[in-house]
């Protein structure tokens, strides 16, 4: 699972028991974090991949796991990777 680490913004971080990818992430503002939810939530609209996640004012916490399979699968990988691009647009 490391391997699958390359090339996910250093943000992502492998957790075990339970095996989940998760990434926080500080916005300037609620309404900004708010429009990246609205993005990512698109996004697993899209995929058909949900993640686990919470937000505080400008704080958004996301968290990976592939409950179907028991942990990571290389969906919740993809998922990081069409995050990330979110995040550069």
């Amino acid at each position: 699972m490391n391997e699958s680490l390359n090339g996910l913004d250093r943000r992502w971080k492998l957790e075990c028991n339970p095996d989940r990818l998760t990434c926080e992430l500080r916005f300037v503002s609620f309404a900004e974090a708010f429009a990246f939810m609205t993005q990512v939530a698109l996004l697993a609209e899209k995929l058909d991949h949900h993640p686990d996640w919470r937000n505080s004012y400008s704080l958004v916490v996301i968290s990976l796991t592939t409950h179907d399979a028991g942990g990571l699968s290389e969906r919740d990988f993809e998922f990081a990777r069409n995050v990330d691009q979110i995040l550069t647009r």
